[in-house]
């Protein structure tokens, strides 16, 4: 299979949710709840995900969906319920065909509940699923920093298409990552980016847009002669990421460059296009799962773009296993050529060798 419909619906869908996200992103008060986990969500994670659902069962109705939210928070608190309505259902694409084929505005603010609910598969090694994080790295969206809106598709355990847009990302492939909230909120014309993958088909990028996609380009990860000079990208979150231990991999290799820090799949993007070399997401607690949602579609992006991604043990992720990577320990994310290095340099610091 192409699975060039599925890239073409990936993208328009994740392209159409950023804009209700960027809305949300430039106003004051964000909707903010906090679910079980203690973990804030937002009127932008609630509306994101119910404009993709509606595209994924628009254009592919038989296919199941993992998703990161559901719907309860939202009908026991009416007013939130009333406002992420009010948001979903004035966002469109300017262009009304992407839009139609996406499936048009939403009936009723019920439908709208009903289909934030749709994405609760349990996942597997078998069938057609579409793994959904309507924002990653919430805590950077609500800091005014870095976030992403993901969507990959697994067949039969095996990650086929993914998309992700960044709405703060630069748009020039050279130019320095804007971490902070002042340079994340720059210049509207400088930033926002759509990056997408298919299996065997490469990497690319394009600019967002509010209507038709514009045109992408071929993105691959710059190679790196001197591990040395190589450029790390991390997690802003101490809970999310061993910081202390990615410092001393990165001192066990020698580099000295500062690492970077940005929250999201923006990771991924920002190494697969160049703008950084490494990323690791080492173990901060041993029975921690990580979610399918928050990798599938960047480990394809940057497999694509001529990487590698395993766990600590240099295993390949599985995204066979239900809603989380069940049989992986942290993530590893590099060029082909030194990724060794690295997980050798990896297994030292955490002793496991």
């Amino acid at each position: 299979m192409s699975y060039q419909q599925e890239l073409y619906i990936a993208e328009l869908a994740v392209q159409r949710a950023t804009l209700l996200t960027e809305k949300v992103f430039n106003e004051k008060a964000k909707g903010t709840v906090s679910k079980d986990d203690k973990s804030p969500v937002t009127k932008g994670d609630f509306g994101a995900q119910a404009l993709i659902i509606q595209a994924i069962r628009k254009n592919f109705p038989d296919d199941e969906i993992v998703a990161e939210e559901e719907a309860n928070a939202l009908r026991e608190d009416k007013p939130l319920s009333n406002e992420i309505w009010g948001l979903v259902k004035d966002i469109k694409l300017t262009d009304d065909e992407s839009d139609k084929l996406l499936g048009g505005p939403l009936a009723s603010e019920e439908v709208m509940l009903d289909i934030l609910d749709q994405g609760k598969s349990a996942g597997g090694p078998k069938g057609r699923i579409w793994a959904l994080d309507p924002i990653d790295g919430t805590k950077g969206f609500l800091r005014g920093g870095q976030y992403a809106v993901c969507l990959g598709l697994i067949v039969d355990g095996d990650v086929k298409v993914g998309a992700i847009g960044c709405p703060n990302l630069p748009i020039s492939d050279s130019a320095p990552i804007p971490v902070d909230l002042a340079s994340a909120q720059g210049d509207v014309n400088g930033s926002g980016m759509l990056f997408s993958a298919v299996l065997g088909k490469g990497a690319s990028s394009r600019p967002l847009s509010d209507g038709k996609l514009q045109e992408s380009k071929p993105i691959s990860m710059r190679p790196v002669p001197n591990i040395s000079q190589a450029t790390f990208c991390e997690g802003v979150e101490a809970a999310h990421s061993a910081q202390d231990d990615n410092a001393a991999v990165a001192k066990t290799l020698g580099i000295t460059n500062p690492s970077v820090r940005l929250d999201s799949q923006a990771k991924y993007c920002s190494i697969a296009r160049g703008a950084g070399d490494i990323y690791l997401r080492l173990p901060v607690k041993k029975d921690y799962q990580e979610k399918i949602w928050d990798h599938a579609a960047g480990d394809l992006l940057v497999r694509e773009a001529g990487g590698m991604v395993s766990d600590i043990h240099g295993k390949r992720l599985n995204f066979g296993k239900g809603r989380t990577l069940a049989e992986n320990s942290g993530v590893v994310a590099s060029p082909n050529a030194i990724h060794s290095q690295v997980i050798d340099a990896v297994q030292k610091v955490l002793k496991l060798k």
